[in-house]
């Protein structure tokens, strides 16, 4: 079974992401396992996709880094298998439904559960839509990561009821980035998804990229996803940035503890 919740086992989590392929397949594992090594509790490989439309210029530049540098679904599964023969850490695939459909159901998460692939978050899937991914994914043991948006509370309860794995808890309407001022009412949304949903983690997402940050979206939540400010790491560094994405995720995790 999903691995998932041993990721919050350990106090709150720190789940790291980034862009599978950028700046190449070889430094995307090296980055990955230094994550783990600076305390990441749980990391989300991008698939890359040319048309991300819930990511910000940051991470749609990062597809199109590792687009043009060849990569492709077949490329990321080789590096959850790389990963795989070093480390077991929880690991999730963050993609949009057209990747995954245009591989075809089935044999995608075939291969993600021969890897032990433990989620995969779609930003693009209507939740009314889920169940045409989950019948599939179940099959496999991965779990299809429901994402709540700032939006009504009956829906909110509706999606936490039914959700599996972690909830991904999106801070602010629009697409990722790093903010300074995140102004929703955060309180609010957890106390309503802890209601519905009190044994499943929820960790927030969307904006988080300073230790204060993650120290106190920790105080509300059982976790925080941080994906830009990585990401912009490793633009400014490319192939050397290992030692950056690990000084950087030890901070966010010492945050945290």
């Amino acid at each position: 079974m999903s691995k998932i919740k041993n990721a919050f086992s350990n106090g709150k989590a720190f789940i790291g992401f980034l862009t599978a392929g950028d700046p190449c397949l070889e430094s995307s594992v090296e980055f990955i396992l230094e994550m783990e090594r600076a305390g990441a509790d749980l990391i989300e490989i991008g698939i890359p996709f040319s048309d991300p439309v819930a990511e910000g210029i940051v991470i749609q530049e990062a597809s199109l880094r590792a687009l043009s540098a060849g990569m492709t679904t077949d490329g990321v599964f080789e590096i959850a298998t790389r990963v795989r023969e070093k480390s077991q850490i929880p690991l999730c695939f963050m993609t949009y439904l057209n990747p995954v459909f245009h591989y075809g159901y089935e044999k995608f998460f075939s291969k993600c559960g021969e890897l032990k692939i433990d989620g995969i978050i779609i930003p693009d899937l209507p939740f009314e839509e889920k169940e045409e991914v989950s019948s599939v994914a179940s099959r496999y043991d991965v779990d299809v990561i429901s994402l709540i948006a700032p939006t009504s509370h009956e829906r909110i309860r509706t999606i936490a009821k039914d959700a599996t794995g972690f909830i991904y808890v999106v801070s602010s309407m629009g697409v990722t980035g790093m903010r300074s001022d995140i102004t929703t009412d955060l309180g609010s949304m957890l106390a309503a998804i802890k209601e519905a949903a009190p044994d499943t983690p929820a960790a927030i997402g969307f904006g988080i990229n300073t230790p204060a940050q993650a120290k106190q979206y920790s105080e509300i939540a059982d976790g925080v996803i941080v994906g830009s400010a990585i990401v912009k790491i490793i633009e400014e560094h490319g192939s050397d940035a290992a030692s950056y994405v690990y000084d950087y995720v030890k901070s966010m995790k010492d945050a945290l503890r």
